[in-house]
């Protein structure tokens, strides 16, 4: 053998026989094989595993794509290539590509979380804020497109350097979701599940845009400040109860209160005498007594008709209500001076403040001066 024989032989032992990968971290999306000036020998094998993709890349433009097998690398199984590098009738020489592989398996327990508050708009509360976070899970799904619109040339793409990318299109999504939804606000955190599924079937489309499937999607929590929450319950507590009771109560419990804060017995006593006086006026309100001629008592007169006012939130009509359910809600600011009201005989929609009756709500009435003797 001669000596230029010996050294065609040793460069051809230089050149790769086996491409592989062999993946020993559980964060790595692709990886570049890495080689002397991206030769690869004629009939040299390429071994692609279970999870993985081999994407050949020629000059920068993406060329084979090969999924889990055992190939040997030859003009049949490399026609993309073949046309690119023009051999026409095979190569026995040498070739430059580069190779990556690009990790095809689930990834999951991934975390995701709004950074700000989303503020959305509830016809009962006004404008309010919400958080949110929770989990998902993807994979790989066109290697070939995650490589040109993703990796580009990095030659160890992890599952870090994607995460930011799509914790931010997440929480852009799900803003958009949830101002879409227009539900109560109540309602958001007792209907994840439907929620999630709704923001999956949204997102997907902008996962599958660079080569990624959105395999599962969980919302675990929306939270909001906790004042708004006592607000909700409050809200949905005054929704099942009668106002009237509700409000008789509520003062019965402020005067015992303000009778204890006096302190000393004396105060407590009266806080006991006010309340057992209100409980008695209360009884009598839920458990009315009708005396009859025949147990000696009197028939009293028929109560007169109450008058039902409707007034108006946000150019809708509500109501009727009355004088009493009114004069509550005025008290919890769900109504004001300004608010439109009408009543059965009143020609237009007029103020509050302007109704004679109602002017009471305002405070600071003061009884008219006494008739001359």
């Amino acid at each position: 053998m001669g000596i230029f024989d010996k050294i065609k032989e040793k460069l051809s032992n230089e050149f790769i026989d086996i491409i592989e990968w062999l993946d020993y971290t559980d964060d790595t999306i692709c990886y570049r094989f890495e080689r002397y000036q991206n030769e690869i020998k004629n009939e040299a094998k390429l071994i692609v595993r279970e999870g993985q993709t081999a994407v050949f890349v020629n000059e920068g433009q993406i060329a084979d794509v090969f999924t889990p097998g055992t190939y040997t690398l030859n003009t049949q199984n490399l026609p993309i290539l073949t046309t690119l590098k023009g051999w026409k009738y095979g190569f026995n020489s040498p070739f430059k590509a580069e190779v990556y592989f690009v990790n095809t398996t689930l990834f999951t327990d991934e975390k995701w979380g709004t950074k700000n508050p989303i503020t959305l708009s509830d016809e009962r509360f006004g404008l309010v804020e919400i958080r949110a976070f929770g989990t998902y899970a993807f994979k790989v799904n066109d290697a070939g497109k995650f490589l040109k619109e993703i990796v580009g040339t990095d030659n160890n793409f992890t599952n870090y350097e994607i995460n930011e990318h799509l914790k931010s299109l997440i929480a852009t999504r799900f803003a958009d979701t949830v101002g879409e939804a227009n539900l109560p606000i109540e309602l958001y955190a007792a209907n994840t599940t439907e929620l999630s599924d709704t923001c999956k079937e949204v997102m997907q489309p902008d996962f599958n845009s660079v080569g990624i499937s959105l395999e599962k999607f969980f919302i675990e929590n929306v939270s909001m400040p906790e004042e708004l929450k006592k607000e909700i319950f409050e809200y949905s507590r005054i929704d099942k109860l009668d106002l009237d009771k509700l409000t008789k109560f509520k003062t019965a419990k402020a005067i015992e209160a303000a009778a204890k804060n006096e302190g000393g017995t004396a105060g407590a006593g009266m806080g006991m005498g006010m309340g057992f006086v209100l409980a008695q006026q209360m009884g009598g309100l839920m458990n009315p007594q009708q005396t009859t001629p025949q147990t000696g008592g009197a028939v009293p007169p028929p109560v007169p008709p109450s008058i039902q006012y409707y007034y108006a939130v946000d150019g809708q009509q509500i109501g009727p209500v009355n004088f009493d359910q009114l004069k509550s809600l005025f008290a919890g600011r769900k109504v004001n001076k300004e608010t439109l009201v009408w009543k059965q005989g009143m020609a237009n929609w007029s103020p509050l403040k302007e109704v004679e009756e109602l002017k009471v709500f305002l405070g600071g009435n003061t009884p008219p001066p006494l008739p001359p003797q």
